[in-house]
């Protein structure tokens, strides 16, 4: 788990982290960035360049990007802080994204929540839930809202992270979990591995996903369900 140890480099200074959350730089899609967004950036780049050389880093904060993607190339694909609304606005939901890939393969996602000192893994022992909750993605607009198809006996949620949504996904905290919207292969990459491995169905674009390396090239449509029906 040698992302174990990166949550631990982030764990210390998190209180440099926090303080970013003041300062503040609006992109041109109208989503802020903040100090702490580039500062975990910062200490996920120093790490690959100690810990994993040869590695290419993906980072939202990178974008937009102009190479040629490898589909056998050695990545590490990050969101620095995914929930940014959430981390400047002072709510606890919000996290880091890391997922590794090697020669196109998977080698290890971790999913790391600071202020709810949540972390998750690959190869970790993952508790399992029982849930009538289906996890919406806050992307919606009111008129998406409104001509959602809602299902008889479930509960819905939009908490407005990502990495939150998506680990519980794989906790089974939520029975379904769906970004109809599109997000980014660093939104979702960790969240979706990490719900393989826990033994849920998961689908992008539509179509079974098997832990394939998705690029920055497209924004991509996420379903995450659990194998058991609802009582």
């Amino acid at each position: 788990m040698i992302t174990m140890e990166l949550c631990d480099r982030i764990h210390k200074e998190l209180p440099k982290v926090l303080a970013g959350r003041d300062r503040l730089y609006l992109k041109d899609d109208n989503s802020y960035v903040s100090e702490g967004d580039l500062l975990i950036q910062s200490i996920v780049n120093d790490w690959i360049n100690d810990r994993l050389h040869g590695y290419q880093l993906i980072s939202e904060e990178m974008a937009p990007f102009n190479c040629d993607w490898n589909p056998l190339g050695k990545y590490v694909v990050l969101d620095p802080i995914d929930g940014t609304e959430n981390f400047i606005s002072g709510l606890k939901e919000w996290g880091v994204g890391v997922s590794i890939y090697a020669n196109g393969q998977h080698q290890e996602s971790c999913i790391y929540l600071p202020e709810l000192a949540e972390r998750q893994i690959t190869g970790m022992p993952m508790k399992r839930y029982h849930s009538r909750i289906m996890g919406l993605s806050s992307s919606l607009t009111a008129d998406e809202l409104a001509n959602l198809k809602l299902q008889p006996g479930l509960e819905y949620r939009i908490i407005g992270c990502a990495m939150y949504n998506l680990l519980m996904a794989a906790r089974g905290s939520y029975l379904v979990f769906e970004n109809i919207k599109g997000v980014n292969c660093w939104d979702i990459l960790p969240g979706l591995n990490l719900a393989l491995e826990a033994g849920c169905n998961v689908f992008v674009d539509g179509q079974a996903y098997y832990g394939q390396l998705l690029f920055p090239t497209k924004k991509y449509h996420v379903r995450i369900e659990q194998k058991r029906k609802p009582e």
